[in-house]
């Protein structure tokens, strides 16, 4: 009889207890964990942004010791840095052979954000991974020929382990707010995502600034509910507070742009946080301040910003900064950048486009069904506050997206770091499917099948860009043109660390190659004779396809005289550089692309 009643407990247990919780969370990473497999076969590929090699090789750089520094030089970086030695010198002149770019050794990263470039120099670390492109192995290659780089392999594994954290920490705020199956639901529209897919394989910063995003909104349901308590605790709801502002100030610490999600925060926490409502925002804002405020300081001393030329992305690919001149110009002429015209002009011009095609295509259908359930009427009174969450911060979003979007988003459509609609994602699926299941139940549907219908349905329709992802034609692992890391690591070994290269894709040469690579200066004359001449010597010169296929009518052939495009445009006729250039060898057989240097650092090849 007792060994019956044991069994039966045990049964009771794994149905409705603690295990069948753990049962069902483990069941729901291990799903994630078998389409991961599936997807990274059918259509993993190597880094294509700017972001994802950005922050790798300085993450790079920080295992191995070099501080937080950068190999990847913006000339407009050196220009900050500059004029922030010269004024803290004051009258003294500096002395000659004094380095104020800072270029003859560690060149500060004033670009990126610090979280995740440091979570991935611990991973470094740790796995010490092979910097060198893998040839001879079978997955890395096939044939001699190249395939996937190990290292980039390796991080887009770790953001795939963050996205089974993303969906099992949505799994759980579901739970918190709706019953099972709208738990399940969401859980799964979130894993049929075939966005958040697409940035776990980017290597950008994305996966953790939504872990860390999820981490708030679940602070912030927590508060709603203990402030709703007849005798609420107040000290928990403080800690919460503190919480709340401190994964706020993380989050700005990944990507600068989050911070401007203290807005709703705040918003919230007035509104919706209780009896103490104005103390508890105070202590989220404070809290906010005190974990950035370190990292202002630094930048304050390194280059006299705030947040370096990062702070600048308001006027790049504005009509007086257009493309990314601003951060290739040495000498900009920043009173434009004090005009307002610029801006609202932008404002209003992104905020068009983002209406018109990129909000659909960062929401998918997940937005049209979040709107769609604006009509209904959510009967938990936490859902129904966390919504106006929600609307304020797509609201947020949406303009700081708009004014933050840079020459980045066209290298690099939709997956890229300035795109921050894609982190409302599993929020909208909760929301979505908790108004989705209340519109049926108002609805007169003449059988349950007719509703399991809808909702079979509704998860096709979501799901539909994943599955058309997964299957044929496979996607190649190689993003090439532009980038071929093996290519880039031949000719990068012929140059001496200390030595510069320039490049119009510096941020590739400075992860795959290993090497100091400053960005193509504004033109081929008077920027370039700036920063060769007066700065730090360039020794050799890349130009790639992403200059090679400038259109030649609008840039080759009616740009400036020392527009880069012309440049290649008289490399690629007459088999030579402009006269006076100071860079004049080339080997042979460079393929889609130019290599120049002030000297033979190759052996001698005959075609």
């Amino acid at each position: 009889m007792i060994f019956s009643e044991q069994i039966q407990h045990a049964i009771h247990t794994l149905e409705m207890g603690r295990v069948s919780r753990w049962l069902q969370v483990i069941a729901l990473a291990l799903a994630v964990v078998a389409l991961a497999v599936i997807y990274d076969l059918s259509a993993y590929h190597g880094f294509n942004s700017v972001e994802a090699m950005d922050a790798a090789q300085v993450a790079r750089n920080m295992a191995e010791g070099r501080g937080y520094t950068t190999d990847f030089i913006r000339p407009f970086s050196v220009f900050l840095i500059q004029k922030h030695a010269k004024s803290q010198a004051g009258e003294v002149t500096i002395a000659n052979g004094a380095d104020p770019a800072r270029l003859n050794g560690s060149h500060p990263d004033l670009a990126n954000a610090p979280l995740y470039p440091t979570v991935l120099a611990g991973l470094f670390k740790i796995f010490k991974p092979e910097w060198k492109a893998n040839l001879q192995d079978p997955f890395w290659s096939m044939g001699g020929t190249f395939l996937r780089f190990k290292p980039e392999f390796f991080i887009a594994i770790f953001n795939q382990i963050l996205l089974v954290g993303i969906v099992a920490l949505t799994f759980f705020l579901a739970r918190m707010l709706f019953d099972a199956q709208v738990t399940w639901l969401a859980a799964l529209l979130t894993l049929g995502a075939d966005m958040l897919w697409k940035f776990s394989i980017s290597g950008q910063s994305t996966m953790l600034l939504l872990l860390v995003f999820l981490g708030l909104i679940w602070c912030l349901c927590r508060i709603e509910q203990t402030g709703r308590d007849t005798q609420p605790d107040v000290s928990r709801l403080f800690l919460l507070a503190f919480f709340t502002g401190l994964l706020v100030g993380l989050g700005m610490l990944t990507r600068y742009a989050f911070g401007w999600i203290i807005i709703p925060v705040v918003f919230f926490l007035t509104l919706f946080g209780g009896v103490r409502r104005p103390a508890l925002a105070v202590t989220a804002s404070l809290t906010f301040v005190i974990v950035v405020v370190p990292w202002v300081v630094r930048n304050l001393a390194v280059s006299g910003t705030w947040f370096g030329t990062a702070g600048y992305a308001v006027a790049e690919n504005t009509f007086v900064f257009p493309r990314a001149e601003l951060m290739q110009s040495i000498h900009p002429d920043m009173t434009k950048a004090y005009w307002v015209r610029p801006y609202s002009r932008k404002l209003l011009e992104n905020l068009r486009t983002m209406f018109q095609s990129d909000l659909l295509k960062s929401g998918g259908w997940l937005l049209v069904l979040f709107f769609a359930s604006l009509l209904a009427k959510l009967p938990n009174l936490a859902t129904r506050r966390l919504r106006w969450f929600a609307l304020a911060s797509l609201l947020v979003m949406l303009v700081a997206q708009a004014l933050g979007t840079t020459q980045l988003a066209k290298l690099t459509p939709e997956i890229n770091s300035e795109n921050l609609l894609v982190l409302m994602l599993p929020l909208l699926a909760i929301l979505a499917v908790g108004g989705l299941f209340q519109l049926l139940r108002q609805m007169d549907l003449p059988s349950p099948e007719a509703a399991l219908l809808i909702v079979v349905a509704t998860v096709l329709i979501c799901c539909q860009p994943l599955i058309a992802t997964l299957l044929p034609p496979k996607i190649s692992t190689v993003p090439f043109p532009p980038y071929n890391p093996p290519e880039i690591q031949r000719f990068a070994a012929w140059i001496q660390p200390e030595e510069l290269i320039m490049s119009d894709m510096p941020w590739a040469v400075a992860w795959y190659g290993d090497r100091q690579c400053t960005w193509l200066t504004v033109n081929s004359g008077y920027e370039f004779t700036q920063l060769c001449y007066y700065t730090k010597r360039v020794n050799a010169l890349y130009l790639t396809p992403l200059t090679l296929d400038s259109p030649l009518l609008s840039e080759c052939y009616v740009g400036s005289l020392d527009s880069w495009p012309r440049f290649s445009l008289s490399m690629l006729a007459l088999g030579k550089p402009p006269e006076k250039f100071p860079l004049i060898f080339s080997p042979y057989g460079m393929g889609a692309a130019i290599f120049l240097s002030d000297k033979v650092r190759w052996p001698i090849e005959y075609p």
